[in-house]
């Protein structure tokens, strides 16, 4: 698994990483019917080829280009990501219910608006 998306990516779930994405890879996408009630958007491990278009695309920041590379206080959502699969409702609770924790777990980088987020964590 390479690519990992974060908490600033949740509420925001803006697609423009989606729309750069050549191999489809960033769910749920807006014509899934996951999207209205998924939280932030995932990188489904199997699909991603690792090129990295998606990083430069997202306007607040919010992924990271390895698990290594993810801060520490969003490691938890690197499972958020390795278990999400379209369709499967199961994959789709079990990811959502990881990122409801992370986000009950860190109130107080959540008040931070998302583009400032990425920044936060480094602190």
């Amino acid at each position: 698994m390479a690519f990992v998306i974060t908490d600033p990516c949740i509420d925001t779930k803006d697609t423009a990483c989606v729309d750069v994405c050549p191999v489809d890879c960033i769910h749920p996408r807006k014509d899934e019917p996951e999207f209205a009630q998924a939280t932030i958007l995932y990188i489904h491990p199997d699909e991603c080829i690792d090129c990295g278009a998606c990083v430069p695309a997202c306007p607040v920041a919010a992924i990271y280009d390895a698990p290594d590379s993810t801060p520490a206080s969003q490691k938890t959502l690197v499972e958020a990501n390795a278990i999400f699969r379209t369709g499967d409702p199961d994959a789709v609770s079990r990811a959502e219910e990881i990122v409801k924790a992370h986000v009950a777990s860190h109130q107080d980088l959540m008040q931070i608006p998302a583009a400032e987020r990425a920044a936060a964590h480094g602190k």
